[in-house]
């Protein structure tokens, strides 16, 4: 029975760049994925794109692709990603200049479609989790998302892609592209696609399947978390599945590390909506092999849903935040003093707050472990004061408040910070599938 081995470069924008080189040169991979797009992640690339017509992809592109594009192209690895993040036709430019500079030839797709905001505005459609419709937030809308699913990246790769660069895609999606293309899976195998659906979303957010996120010292202790490897799925064309890792690397791969990931962000296990199959992981069954070998196996399915999920980013207000520290004697009675001041500052400069925190946080931080432990009360507080406004001017106002505690509040108050931000907000609507019309499009470097 044919296999193909598929490693998990990334589980999110930032994550570490070394463990998905250790799986391009030891992972015995022919297929490497990133997963780089949180939900708020799509509305704020949204707002780099809007400063720059350029930009509006993952800020760590450029980064991994010069690390694991010379090996990619040398052991014939395919690389697929949702890096493009606002804007998948930058993100494969960029790319393509990026393997044209390395001297690799190399054949870059962008996939395109997800941005779907002007269908939704046309519908005015319902929220899912808050009341309302996207006319109602008017010009306070950034994006409008779909979650595209498998096919046009397993279309990309069946026209000779060897990086395939997506935008707002499902998440298990990303790894079920190379599975369809791989072994010609009918779009209508339901049962295929919902084993298919199992194996990616385990893999979708690398090290927390070889114990990342599982760690719990003393209760779940995981070896060599500084190094830890990102995982690899052994898919067989029957939809068989194996979770391992590369030999040697840190972490661990367990029938309990992989039990907490396939429940992770699941509502119902029975019926996880994906744009491609509604998977039942409900009949999932994972066995320990050998030690880093977990066998899954059980995934079923049943027909994807008429409409597809759409993240709409907005502005939903502001944050106004200020923070200042407190040691010694009497840190505590200080920082509380100092939240009563800015409270009462605050009421009597009638700063426009829908929402406030005034909290001390922190108990070593400022003088270190030794003297912290030897007081009674901690040796050290810091001061946040927060308040959520409706306008930057308001939200300003608020770590102010905070940075006159230099002066004219409690003594020896030191090392204010504060800052002023927009809150960028996700919501969801159903779109029906066929407004949402993605394409392939293949991208050469600029001469």
């Amino acid at each position: 029975m044919r296999s193909i081995r598929i490693g998990s470069g990334a589980g999110y924008s930032g994550d570490r760049i070394e463990p998905a080189v250790e799986l391009a040169e030891r992972g015995d991979i022919q297929y490497l994925v990133f997963e780089c797009l949180g939900e708020r992640t799509v509305a704020l690339a949204q707002q780099a794109r809007m400063k720059d017509s350029d930009g509006g992809f993952d800020p760590l592109l450029e980064d991994r692709m010069r690390e694991v594009l010379p090996i990619c192209a040398v052991k014939g690895i395919k690389l697929v990603t949702n890096m493009g993040a606002a804007n998948p036709l930058a993100a494969a430019r960029k790319t393509a200049e990026i393997a044209k500079a390395l001297g690799l030839s190399l054949k870059i797709a962008a996939v395109i479609g997800d941005d779907v905001l002007d269908a939704c505005k046309d519908g005015d459609l319902p929220f899912m989790e808050i009341d309302g419709t996207m006319k109602q937030l008017g010009n306070r809308v950034l994006s409008a998302n779909a979650y595209l699913g498998a096919a046009p990246m397993a279309e990309a790769l069946s026209a000779g892609a060897d990086v395939v660069i997506t935008g707002r895609a499902s998440d298990p999606a990303l790894f079920l592209a190379p599975m369809i293309h791989a072994f010609g899976w009918a779009m209508d195998d339901w049962n295929l696609l919902g084993q298919g659906t199992v194996a990616g979303h385990l893999l979708e957010c690398a090290g927390q399947v070889t114990g990342g996120y599982f760690a719990d010292p003393g209760f779940k202790d995981v070896p060599g978390l500084a190094r830890l490897g990102f995982p690899i799925g052994e898919v067989g064309e029957d939809g068989s599945l194996v979770i391992t890792k590369v030999a040697g690397s840190g972490g661990a791969v367990t029938a309990a590390t992989c039990k907490e990931q396939l429940l992770y962000e699941v509502h119902d296990p029975e019926r996880y909506i994906q744009p491609d199959v509604i998977a039942d992981f409900s009949q999932v069954k994972i066995e320990q092999l050998t030690p880093d070998r977990v066998r899954v196996s059980g995934g079923r399915g049943t027909a994807r849903p008429e409409t597809l999920k759409v993240s709409v980013g907005y502005i939903d207000g502001y944050i106004g935040e200020g923070q200042i520290s407190y040691a010694g004697p009497g840190a505590v009675a200080r920082g509380r003093l100092a939240l009563e001041i800015v409270r009462e500052r605050m009421r009597l400069t009638k700063v426009a707050t829908s929402e406030t925190r005034f909290e001390l946080i922190g108990i070593d931080s400022l003088h270190g472990e030794t003297l912290s432990v030897r007081a009674g009360d901690p040796y050290e507080v810091r001061v946040r004061v927060t308040g959520r406004t409706e306008s930057l001017r308001e939200a300003v106002r608020i770590g102010n408040e905070v940075e006159t505690l230099y002066t004219n509040g409690p003594a020896a108050g030191g090392g204010v910070t504060k800052s002023a931000r927009d809150v960028v907000a996700v919501a969801s609507v159903l779109l029906p599938r066929a407004l949402a019309t993605p394409s392939v499009q293949f991208v050469e470097a600029a001469s």
